[in-house]
């Protein structure tokens, strides 16, 4: 994923499936390198972790 499509999903208020290695995920924030996000999987659990955008796919 580029960052132009980061930003795009973000500023949606559509729910659009991410995944990240193959778990479905939700981005919090595109970080301030612009080339970082922070997500946390879809679930009860919020963990957080900080991933490479070009990682995470969607659909």
């Amino acid at each position: 994923m580029d960052i132009k499509r980061v930003k795009q999903i973000l500023s949606s208020s559509a729910e659009i499936e991410v995944t990240y290695n193959g778990a479905s995920v939700w981005i919090d924030r595109l970080n301030e390198d612009g080339k970082t996000a922070t997500v946390h999987l879809r679930g009860p659990l919020e963990e957080r972790s900080e991933v490479d955008i070009t990682e995470l796919q969607e659909g």
